[in-house]
């Protein structure tokens, strides 16, 4: 997600921690000169608004507080993970058999279930029309054997059509106003600055004073803004087991009965959304503008001393940020270079991906946090550049929860090897921004999606009855950096990849048994992003929206708006809202008849928008959401959704409140492809192993389907409507 950052003007800082970071010699050591490069403040784009969940600005504001955590959680939330894993444990096991009792007690109280296990196969953007083009040629027999003995069917996604907003819809069967997920980002109404949309943390503010050192007496408080209960926790209610891996919006994770690793949201160990970190001998600002940290370092007889720049130290007060000491030795000849990393050595080679090297960020005597990087060597002729990946929060001594039970990740850690935690792992911005080749994004995908095979595979080999839910997240970062090849008819890397996931469907369908049920599905399409529409632009020139006297529009989080002349304004990949009086902070349009007018001038004129340049229209329709849905959470939604034409989306910098620039532009980045779109244009793919029996399905009727599966009644809030016919539950089973 994109992350706003402080830095000076002096620093090369992209996607810094909250807090900050202060020039470049301060965040490394060692004898070699670190030089800061000028460059302006970045973010980290991690995904489409991938500009926004993300730390903050250039001067210590407010904003501090928003997206991620900060670096200084991890370190506080290490006090007590260990603790409360040991606990936990230690209470599982002696309340065991009564748990026992329990469960049964609770499956008498619902239906007879149709299914001794459920699985359910996510591939995140997997598109029903390349995957009608790639099944008529042949290219996906396991898929064309699911479709021929079950079923095969478009799965129509959610408004808007973005990620964090569909896989809650999924797991609650429920619309946005009832789950209240609206985008990657909301805005704070006072300020209007962005916050995280899914996930909230409070400040630490106990703390026990000894000498120089601030001890938390308590742990930061964290907890997930997805409202309405997931199915899978109602599923725990009735004593039916569900292992949920890698599912957006699970961070922090759910308590219920099964097992759970988090996934969306989950932030790296410097507290951001993954920033990377690129060393090079290069002094031009070739290869990164934004999403990383550039520190310019010198060789001296072929070597570099250095450091990797860690969370921020909070139990020491104005304490340098916490690092670990880097060396590398460049030996030309062999095409090697030989790396220490806080005492663990590697042999790095141009082109290959080291595997998970330990961190250990020390931050008094005895109090440390832990993390997991990779490095690559990206150069080693006339410049040397070294590419680390974000720093993963160490699934074997997480700093943060990040699994149900606490210990699960760390018990996966110990099966399948250590692996990536990030919530968006995949570095789609150090390809944006040229910090690593397409053959090096490819290979840290493929690393990624074989970590998350070896997980599932574990857990479906040992359920015995229940449901497994895993979420693959290849095959939208993929699409999203190299949809242009289709657009140019030379679709390799996404044709690879509609095999990869055919070979996987064929392994698990080998691997169930009589009375298993496999669903795959998608939650979204994918249209080519080849031209952006800078929503806020069109309102400045429009007359909607003012600037302060002075200024030019080009600050990020709308900061020169002039509030008390504006009627609306964008910020995010879908939203747009009006300043409402009694709402924002500086609101002007008066609710009721002035609002209603006001949306339906602004639908009038933006639905149906021309690209001048191109001839075509940009924008197909402007959704009131106030028609689209209703629930208790409809007053956080915005108040329009923008529906782009295949071809659109939002700019980068209108979704991060830039006002200036013109309104059409083309997109040039790597990131080709993209679904924040009108959601009519991309549906998503839905897969059965046993024909369904509702035409025209919908994400949100997984959740009531799993349930009755299971022999229980949705409950009243959920408005999917089951796949299959079921015969009425006695007596209405939950």
């Amino acid at each position: 997600m994109d992350v706003p950052v402080r830095g000076s003007p002096d620093t090369t800082t992209i996607g810094a921690p909250a807090g900050g970071v202060s020039n470049a010699d301060e965040r490394c050591s060692g004898t070699a000169p670190m030089i800061a490069t000028p460059v302006r403040p970045v973010r980290v784009l991690a995904f489409p608004v991938a500009v926004a969940a993300g730390l903050l600005l250039a001067s210590p504001t407010p904003v501090e507080a928003y997206i991620g955590p900060g670096a200084g959680f991890a370190l506080f939330s290490s006090f007590f993970v260990f603790i409360t894993s040991v606990v936990i444990a230690l209470l599982s096991l002696l309340v065991l058999p009564l748990r026992m009792l329990w469960r049964l007690r609770l499956r008498a109280r619902h239906g007879i279930p149709q299914i001794t296990r459920l699985v359910i196969l996510g591939f995140d953007g997997q598109d029903p029309r390349v995957t009608d083009r790639y099944l008529q040629a042949g290219k996906l027999p396991h898929f064309r054997k699911l479709a021929d003995t079950g079923s095969y069917t478009r799965l129509r996604t959610t408004f808007p059509s973005v990620s964090p907003v569909a896989w809650s819809s999924f797991s609650t069967g429920t619309n946005p106003a009832r789950h209240n997920i609206f985008d990657f980002i909301d805005r704070d109404r006072r300020t209007y600055l962005p916050t995280l949309s899914s996930t909230h943390i409070g400040p630490v503010d106990r703390f026990l004073r000894v000498g120089r050192f601030r001890i938390p007496l308590a742990r930061p408080v964290l907890r997930v803004l997805r409202k309405s209960r997931p199915f899978w926790s109602i599923l725990g209610e009735h004593g039916i087991w569900s292992t949920i891996l890698r599912v957006p919006i699970t961070f922090p994770p759910d308590r219920f009965y099964g097992a759970q690793l988090s996934a969306m949201a989950v932030p790296d160990l410097r507290g951001t959304q993954g920033t990377f970190t690129l060393y090079t001998t290069r002094r031009d600002r070739a290869g990164v503008q934004e999403g990383g940290l550039r520190i310019l370092v010198e060789l001296d007889d072929n070597r570099i001393d250095t450091a990797i720049p860690g969370p921020d130290n909070p139990i020491v007060p104005n304490a340098r940020p916490l690092e670990v000491p880097l060396r590398v030795r460049i030996d030309r000849p062999a095409r090697r270079a030989y790396a220490d990393v806080d005492g663990t050595h590697v042999t790095l080679e141009p082109g290959r991906m080291t595997g998970w090297i330990a961190l250990t960020f020390r931050a008094a005597p005895g109090i440390t946090t832990s993390g997991i990087c990779r490095l690559l060597l990206t150069e080693m002729d006339d410049h040397v550049s070294l590419y680390v990946t974000p720093i993963n929060i160490d699934p074997d001594r997480p700093a943060m929860p990040i699994s149900h039970p606490s210990f699960y990740a760390t018990y996966l850690s110990k099966r399948v090897g250590r692996f990536a935690t990030l919530g968006l792992a995949e570095d789609t911005w150090a390809l944006n921004e040229g910090a690593i080749r397409h053959d090096d994004f490819l290979q840290q995908t493929y690393d990624i999606e074989r970590e998350r095979e070896a997980m599932f595979f574990e857990a479906l080999d040992r359920l015995r009855s229940g449901m497994l839910v895993t979420v693959f997240d290849a095959t939208d970062r993929i699409q999203h950096m190299f949809w242009r090849q289709l657009e140019n008819g030379n679709a390799t890397e996404i044709q690879k990849l509609y095999e990869h996931n055919d070979s996987l469907v064929g392994r698990v369908m080998a691997r169930l048994r009589p009375g298993d049920m496999l669903m795959v599905l998608s939650d979204h399409g994918f249209v080519p992003f080849r031209r952006s529409v800078n929503i806020n632009s069109w309102l400045h020139a429009e007359g909607y929206l003012a600037l302060k006297p002075g200024t030019d529009g080009t600050s990020e989080w709308l900061r020169d708006v002039e509030w008390s002349k504006t009627r609306a304004y964008a910020l995010g990949l879908a939203g747009m809202f009006l300043n409402l009086e009694g709402r924002e902070g500086a609101g002007i349009v008066k609710p009721g008849a002035e609002a209603d007018a006001l949306k339906a001038d602004i639908i009038g004129r933006l639905s149906g928008l021309v690209d001048p340049e191109s001839g075509e229209i940009g924008i197909t329709e402007v959704f009131d959401t106030a028609r689209l849905y209703s629930g208790p959470y409809l007053a956080n939604a915005p108040d329009f959704i923008v529906g782009y034409n295949a071809g659109y989306r939002t700019s980068w910098e209108s979704a991060k409140g830039v006002v200036t620039g013109p309104v059409f532009q083309d997109n040039l980045k790597a990131w080709s492809g993209d679904h924040c779109v009108d959601p009519r244009l991309v549906p998503g793919v839905l897969f059965c192993s046993r024909p369904i029996e509702q035409s025209d399905p919908a994400l949100i009727d997984i959740a009531p389907t799993a349930l009755r599966l299971f022999g229980i009644e949705p409950p009243s809030y959920m408005e999917g409507t089951p796949l299959f016919r079921f015969a009425p539950l006695p007596g209405g089973a939950n």
